[in-house]
């Protein structure tokens, strides 16, 4: 099946579910559901990928009623999944968060953020979580969960040469970021 035909079959359950088909609401959300936490966990961290997901598709079936169809279903649900992330950025800068762990590997590794000796891994999202917010969505959006640059475009609410432009920008930085984490502290010894 091609992706097309999935985003078709995508809006035809979003459809359904939105006049209270109870099978067509389980599919849409299964379809989706992993895709939409990938998003969610390069933009606030897989620590909060879960809640955030939950909350994109609270939003989402209670808004199948009046979902249009100008756009897949897929796109409508990601500018969903966006806001969300944004939503839960703000509420975070505004509330004051401490921490005491010890262990911050330990604590990592126990709710899913990293791998044991993921060290590749564990860099390349912390240079993902460290690009601007609007190349990093950019990005997440068109090379990890595999959206369009259009469907990227309708997500951000820009144009798709806008997108175009931030996914190599971002690709340009992470490369760039790669190959400073991988120099050496020091220049080696002339001797």
């Amino acid at each position: 099946m091609t992706a097309e035909a999935d985003d078709e079959q995508v809006t035809r359950w979003a459809r359904l579910a939105g006049q209270g088909d109870q099978q067509a609401a389980a599919a849409f959300v299964r379809a989706l559901q992993r895709p939409v936490w990938r998003f969610l966990a390069h933009l606030a961290g897989p620590g909060e990928a879960d809640d955030l997901t939950q909350e994109t598709f609270l939003r989402a079936l209670r808004s199948l009623p009046g979902f249009a169809g100008r756009s897949s279903a897929r796109t409508w649900l990601f500018t969903i999944a966006r806001r969300v992330a944004v939503d839960h950025v703000r509420a975070a800068v505004t509330r004051p968060r401490t921490a005491a762990l010890p262990d911050w590997r330990t604590a990592a590794e126990g709710v899913g953020a990293v791998e044991p000796a993921a060290d590749d891994g564990v860099a390349l999202h912390r240079l993902i979580a460290a690009l601007a917010p609007e190349r990093r969505v950019a990005f997440v959006a068109t090379q990890v969960a595999g959206l369009s640059y259009a469907e990227a475009a309708q997500v951000c609410g820009c144009p798709v040469g806008t997108i175009r432009s931030r996914v190599a920008r971002a690709r340009e930085d992470l490369v760039a970021a790669w190959y400073a984490d991988a120099r050496p502290a020091r220049p080696p010894s002339a001797g």
